[in-house]
């Protein structure tokens, strides 16, 4: 089943604020982790640019290899110590690479990695050399670290490692906990980006803000995607609280790019901009999406930023959320070139939209797969869930959706599933390979209690789950609109997007 055709009917051109003043979710960011050779016997798309396979060369696998067992070793990025204490210590050993260049950080709870990918593309259309750091990955750990918009090479990811290997063991001697996963990544993406040199840094935080390894960069733009509830074991159970650790990357005389949020979250980074003298820019007053309707292959966007409209933006992705990310980033970039304060105008349009035109973003509303079409979709939240439900069914119309789903135990499973109910017909359960998996037998409990349990099956195996659900989807026939949704956790779209034969 292919997207829908681009719809012909005018929109009304409506005043702006009415346009944007209702709060969009957003998708969450994409995690998964390696998984191993197995292979599913089914029709598989070209490979996704910007996810690499593993190196061809024998030495060098062994080498990243042995590098990535060194990196396991120490604390995962669910296990935290909230301090920048030891990436402190870390980076000024290191000459304090991170203030080799200028830096936009982006937090949020949803769509930093998507808003970060689009940042990367528009200030590389202006010819700036780029280096952004996002995480978790999608297959290969080094597509954390990128370089004028491509995972820097497995060489030169082992050969950075090694250049600060030294200084991490000094640095773990001398603090009561040694340095994480994330907090060693961090320390190595800021180096290679001196060393590469970039003009500019794009960074996204791993949790949190105040205290998030990443928040030793002075950004001067600070960019605060949707916020809604996740990790409130170590954020806070409200969308206040969670802004108060968010609102730590606002930095004095910076200027905040602020996506639209529930109340109590934008007045907590209003106040944090007032205290450190920021500006701010908010989406639904300076700057937001002004148009958008669905055509072939994602939308086409009018967009107003700081210096103005930006008419006839093609975006090769799916989603109103997707369209807010645009447009947040979009006024970041503008934000960094100084639009909206030493000047006002807008950016030369061609240039935006060849970078918008060449944006990607692997695992969100992402087809891997055609007859039937098989969509992967890193959706792990109840925020992230209602976006994907809202995007598929805009996009895709199928006339019935099969759903995949394994889910982390630490979600909110219900809240997740009942934003898919409306729009499965059958969902299969199943898991991946990480620890923190949830129990088949356990979501799918909660998923006959959401769905019925004539509509719920178990598959323990996730290439059994996949058989399982395109076997489902081709019983409506080959030209019946059917398709399969693949989500519910960050882990589980990596691991199915290398079953279905991405690499």
């Amino acid at each position: 089943m292919s997207e829908r055709p681009q719809n012909d009917d005018p929109d009304p051109n409506d005043a702006f604020d009415e346009l944007v003043d209702a709060e969009t979710d957003r998708d969450p960011d994409l995690a998964v982790i390696e998984a191993g050779s197995r292979t599913l016997r089914a029709q598989a798309g070209p490979p996704q640019d910007g996810v690499p396979a593993r190196p061809a060369d024998p030495e060098v696998d062994r080498a990243l290899r042995a590098v990535e067992e060194e990196l396991a070793g120490r604390w995962g990025e669910t296990k935290l110590d909230p301090s920048v204490q030891r990436i402190v210590a870390l980076l000024d050993i290191l000459g304090s690479p991170q203030r080799a260049y200028p830096s936009i950080h982006i937090t949020g709870t949803n769509g930093k990695t998507s808003t970060a990918r689009m940042i990367e593309a528009l200030l590389s259309a202006f010819d700036l050399r780029t280096g952004r750091y996002t995480s978790p990955h999608v297959q290969s750990i080094t597509e954390r670290i990128s370089l004028d918009g491509s995972p820097i090479s497995a060489e030169r990811f082992i050969e950075t490692y090694r250049d600060i290997s030294p200084y991490l063991e000094m640095i773990d001697s001398q603090q009561e906990f040694r340095l994480s996963f994330f907090e060693v990544l961090t320390a190595m993406a800021f180096a290679a980006f001196a060393d590469a040199p970039v003009d500019a840094a794009v960074v996204e935080v791993g949790m949190g803000g105040t205290w998030d390894a990443t928040n030793v960069i002075d950004g001067d733009v600070a960019v605060v995607t949707p916020i809604a509830l996740d990790h409130t074991d170590r954020l806070g159970e409200t969308p206040e609280q969670i802004a108060g650790e968010k609102s730590g990357i606002i930095k004095k005389d910076a200027t905040v790019v602020l996506a639209q949020q529930p109340v109590d979250a934008a007045s907590v980074m209003l106040k944090r901009a007032v205290e450190v003298d920021a500006t701010v820019a908010r989406e639904g007053m300076e700057f937001g999406v002004l148009s958008r309707e669905v055509a072939v292959g994602g939308q086409m966007l009018t967009l107003r930023g700081l210096g103005g409209e930006y008419p006839e933006i093609f975006l090769p992705l799916y989603g109103a959320h997707q369209a807010h990310n645009a447009a947040v980033a979009l006024a970041a970039v503008e934000a960094f070139f100084g639009v909206g304060s030493d000047h006002a105008r807008t950016l030369d349009i061609d240039t935006i939209r060849s970078a918008f035109a060449a944006v990607s973003s692997p695992g969100r509303m992402e087809v891997v797969r055609r007859s039937p079409t098989v969509v992967l979709d890193a959706a792990h939240n109840p925020a992230g869930a209602q976006a994907a439900a809202e995007a598929v069914t805009e996009a895709f119309g199928f006339s019935r959706l099969v759903g995949v789903v394994g889910a982390s135990a630490d979600k909110d499973v219900r809240g997740f599933l009942e934003a898919f109910e409306p729009i499965f017909a059958e969902v299969v359960v199943t898991r991946n390979s990480s620890h923190r998996a949830m129990d088949p037998d356990e979501l799918a409990a909660v998923a006959v209690e959401v769905f019925g349990a004539e509509r719920v099956q178990v598959e323990p195996r996730l290439d059994d789950a996949l058989e399982a659900a395109i076997t489902l989807a081709e019983e409506e026939g080959e030209f019946s609109g059917a398709g399969v949704l693949v989500t519910g956790s960050v882990i589980t779209v990596g691991e199915a997007r290398l079953l279905l034969g991405r690499s």
